[in-house]
């Protein structure tokens, strides 16, 4: 089951060429998760902001992260902590 969360976090990325992006682990009250696996990413508008969403796993869990450009703010958006 989904759980809705928007959170603030902190987020380790590697910015590639263009656009790309890739979470690599982010901490998330007082623990750090380690991103093993990207499994979706899309990106949305949101007035003048540009949202980049993932899904991610650690594994065990799978998270929904948002990176909004214009803010340079990262939430965790979703957790299904099955």
């Amino acid at each position: 089951m989904m759980q809705l969360i928007e959170e603030h976090i902190r987020v380790a990325v590697i910015f590639g060429p263009g656009d790309r992006i890739r979470p690599v682990w982010f901490d998330w009250r007082r623990r750090k998760y380690e991103i093993r696996q990207v499994t979706s990413r899309w990106e949305e508008r949101q007035g003048a902001a540009t949202l980049f969403h993932f899904a991610v796993s650690d594994g065990a869990t799978l998270f929904e992260l948002t990176y909004n450009a214009t803010a340079h703010a990262w939430r965790l958006a979703t957790v299904d902590a099955q």
